[in-house]
């Protein structure tokens, strides 16, 4: 017997439950990865908001607007998988690592190795950290994606890549793209992580490993040119420029305090859009704490200046181009050259941008990597036999050997990955328009910021390529990223 489709008062009710799901989750959320409490307890919401993650809801909004069927869709899948979330975050909040005599909690592992300059530790924290992940935690993701790769076909659609075609997700195209993207790159890549590992560390990319990555990025001979103290001043003074007063914003909360429980990933958690937006880091030191807090603040002022009006889809869902984007464009202030001039009076405000455009390069590459693995990771019936394949993308993609037990763990769910993707063209596009219009120093203009508070104000209801064209006539290309990255190098 047919389903009958949801009636527009039921879409307006499913609307309303949605958003306040999203917000009870979001709140807890934000309690266990800020440090506040060690369990996730996501069940209780999912029990309270069972209604909205029934096969029968999802099966009944497919021919509702799209994104509210992948809300539902997404619910669906996540209500069947919430014991593994649960789990997982708990593990990973109560795991402790134990080096050279030394107890690190699982979280700051990472943080430890990119604080440490003796590469034999590091070594053996990273080691530890991937022993661990793989006891503990691989069981746990390999359970929840057969779950999950069963009930995808209860959504008719034979895989999880297929139904994330189906909702929109123009994947193939995109990874076209990013194929042309790796080709155009690699001998950039290979030239200029090779002077940068031998520059900062000491030997070539030839010789690198896993672990000294986050010791490469960290950098804390630029501790000087981005000490702690004037990181805040500067976000604060930036945002005036552009007409914003943060402190005056009742609906943001700034979360910067070191809590050994902490996720060591920066976040923004929009737990009411726009009342109450959380802007969240673990301060590790340097610039990576600066370009935290910048892309965090983009996320931040996007969802606080989101129209109230908006529809839940245009408040929450919608392409996460658009929200990542704004945190692109705020984050590479910290390494753009005529900012630096302006905000912190540091030499060589050129090396600098040339820094942040070999680490964008870095990201680049290593997501274009990740959506071609992701993209055959969410086809087979067995994730177990492309571990070998996710360490061969990446290793390539980076010329640095990957660990293949990160096949699971280096995955975020829902295909966020062209999120990211899209985001750095986005950002390099707009980034161009914005210089066209007001100048060099356009992040200084209270113009520039008017126009950004415009932009903001319609959430997440366009996606990025329409934005985009709506604002600068161009279409969205990832080519853009690899001339933005070139500009500076």
């Amino acid at each position: 017997m047919a389903i009958a489709p949801y009636t527009a008062s039921e879409i307006d009710a499913f609307r309303e439950r949605g958003d306040a799901f999203n917000r009870d989750m979001l709140q807890e959320y934000y309690d266990h990865f800020a440090g506040f409490k060690e369990t996730l307890d996501i069940e209780p919401i999912y029990e309270e908001y069972e209604d909205l993650t029934r096969l029968e809801t999802a099966q009944r909004l497919e021919q509702a607007p799209t994104e509210l069927w992948r809300f539902a869709c997404e619910g669906f899948l996540g209500n069947l998988t919430r014991s593994h979330q649960a789990k997982a975050a708990e593990v990973e909040a109560t795991l402790e690592a134990r080096v050279d005599g030394e107890s690190f909690p699982y979280r700051m592992l990472r943080v430890a190795m990119s604080n440490e300059s003796d590469r034999g530790k590091r070594q053996r924290l990273d080691e530890e950290r991937i022993r661990l992940m793989d006891e503990h935690l691989n069981p746990l993701y390999l359970d929840a994606y057969r779950i999950d790769r069963g009930a995808v076909r209860e959504l008719n659609a034979p895989n999880y890549y297929e139904l994330y075609k189906r909702f929109g997700f123009r994947l193939d195209e995109l990874a076209d793209e990013c194929r042309a993207v790796l080709d155009d790159t690699e001998k950039l890549w290979e030239d200029e992580g090779d002077t940068l590992f031998r520059t900062r560390l000491g030997f070539g990319l030839n010789d690198a490993k896993p672990w000294d990555v986050g010791r490469l990025f960290r950098a804390p001979e630029l501790d000087a040119q981005y000490p702690a103290d004037k990181m805040l001043p500067a976000l604060e003074a930036t945002l005036t420029e552009l007409g914003i007063d943060i402190r005056s914003q009742a609906n943001v909360h700034l979360d910067l305090e070191v809590r050994p429980s902490k996720s060591p990933r920066a976040f923004c958690a929009p737990i009411e859009v726009p009342g109450k937006v959380m802007l969240v880091i673990q301060p590790i030191g340097g610039k990576d704490d600066w370009e935290a807090l910048f892309h965090e603040a983009g996320h931040t002022e996007h969802y606080a200046s989101t129209s109230d009006d908006l529809s839940m889809e245009g408040k929450r869902l919608g392409d996460n181009a658009v929200t990542e984007g704004w945190a692109m464009l705020m984050q590479h202030l910290v390494t753009e050259p005529a900012w630096l001039s302006r905000r912190l009076d540091v030499p060589n405000v050129d090396a600098l941008g040339k820094d942040g455009a070999v680490s964008l390069l870095y990201f680049v590459r290593r997501y274009c990597a990740k959506l071609l693995y992701e993209i055959e990771l969410f086809q087979v019936e067995d994730p177990t036999t492309v571990r070998s394949v996710y360490a061969e993308l990446l290793s390539d993609a980076l010329k640095i050997p990957v660990h293949p037990e990160s096949y699971l763990d280096d995955v975020d769910g829902s295909f966020y990955v062209i999120g990211y993707l899209r985001s750095w063209a986005f950002e390099a596009q707009l980034r161009d328009f914005l210089r066209s219009e007001f100048g060099n120093e356009w992040f200084a203009r209270r113009e520039a910021g008017d126009l950004l508070r415009e932009l903001w104000s319609v959430g997440q209801e366009p996606t990025a390529d329409a934005l985009l064209k709506d604002v600068t006539g161009a279409k969205l290309e990832m080519a853009s990223v690899g001339d933005r990255i070139r500009e500076r190098l």
